[in-house]
């Protein structure tokens, strides 16, 4: 599922392809730091709605320090036309001093920018869905085995069943289970003792506080979460994730009730019953303002801004204030 690149030369393209996030992410950190270990590099980390015409030109122009340069380009399936005709002819003759990194969902928005750098013979790395049970208990494994530990086969179920499907959530549970217990191996008590402890915090718990409103309590679990290694990218998922699913169910058809809601939205019943609760103070401007500044907060925290700890924490801020009567 992820690319391991570590100790290698990356080649001068590589195209990421796959809507896992999570681990499309990996896949274009595995390469980046690869081409960071190889020698010093200097790194450009844009977002394809904005790359403007000429800039990719200007970014893969020969350094005058002869120093290696790094483009990672994400959301690539949002470049412009002409943009993705400068990737593809660059892809076809790209520089020995840079590494360039395309990161695409798949699906056909920007497939001329797929199928061009890939017939230009640039390195495909593909993201696999995680959908089935047995590969997401495989992927904690993994994710504790990251961390030098182990994790008995009751314990990772028992963790599947607290934290739910999203990977990100996973991610984060793993890390903050290692970083909580001692043992070599975690057990089904240290899940146990987990979920009813303080380190249950988790970007869950920060979005449910932010979206209700409970501002102090809301920086403080986002505090104690950066303080335990959560890492800034999985918070500011859970952020989004929270408002979207406002979104959601404030938008849906109102004749819709119980399992053909829960059809309609592909969301659990207890979670659209939680979810309502949290609609009271929402309005369309706030949660539009509030979406913007997560927004925002993404791209502080993949490279764009120096402190992603104060980006988070202006976020937080904002999505409260964005309430309705804030």
């Amino acid at each position: 599922m992820l690319l391991g690149m570590a100790g290698t030369d990356p080649a001068p393209v590589t195209l990421v392809v796959g809507d896992e996030e999570l681990l499309a992410e990996r896949a274009v950190s595995a390469v980046v730091a690869a081409a960071r270990a190889a020698e010093a590099a200097e790194v450009h980390d844009l977002v394809g709605s904005k790359v403007t015409t000429g800039e990719l030109r200007h970014l893969t122009s020969p350094s005058l320090f002869g120093d290696r340069t790094v483009v990672v380009i994400r959301s690539a399936q949002d470049l412009v036309k002409d943009v993705i005709a400068e990737v593809v002819a660059y892809a076809k003759q790209p520089s020995d001093e840079v590494v360039l990194v395309l990161s695409h969902p798949g699906g056909v928005k920007g497939k001329a920018l797929v199928d061009g750098v890939k017939k230009a013979g640039a390195s495909v790395v593909t993201v696999t869905k995680v959908t089935k049970a047995g590969e997401r208990l495989d992927f904690i494994k993994q994710e504790v085995k990251r961390a030098g530990r182990g994790i008995s086969a009751d314990a990772a179920q028992a963790l599947l069943d607290a934290v739910g499907n999203d990977l990100r959530e996973l991610a984060a549970a793993c890390s903050q289970l290692a970083f909580d217990t001692q043992d070599k191996t975690i057990n089904l008590n240290a899940v146990a003792r987990y979920h009813k402890g303080r380190a249950e915090v988790t970007g869950f718990n920060v979005a449910d506080s932010a979206v209700e409103g409970r501002l102090g309590e809301a920086l403080e679990q986002l505090r104690w979460a950066l303080g335990t290694g959560v890492a800034p990218v999985l918070l500011v998922s859970a952020l989004a994730g929270g408002l979207r699913s406002i979104a959601k169910v404030g938008g849906a058809p109102r004749n819709l009730r119980g399992g053909q809601l829960a059809s309609h939205l592909g969301m659990p019943p207890w979670k659209i019953d939680r979810v309502k609760r949290q609609l009271n103070g929402w309005g369309p401007e706030g949660l539009s303002r509030a979406m913007q500044a997560v927004a925002d907060a993404d791209e502080q925290v993949k490279g764009g801004g120096a402190d992603p700890a104060y980006a988070l924490e202006h976020t937080v801020q904002v999505i409260v204030a964005s309430r309705t009567g804030r």
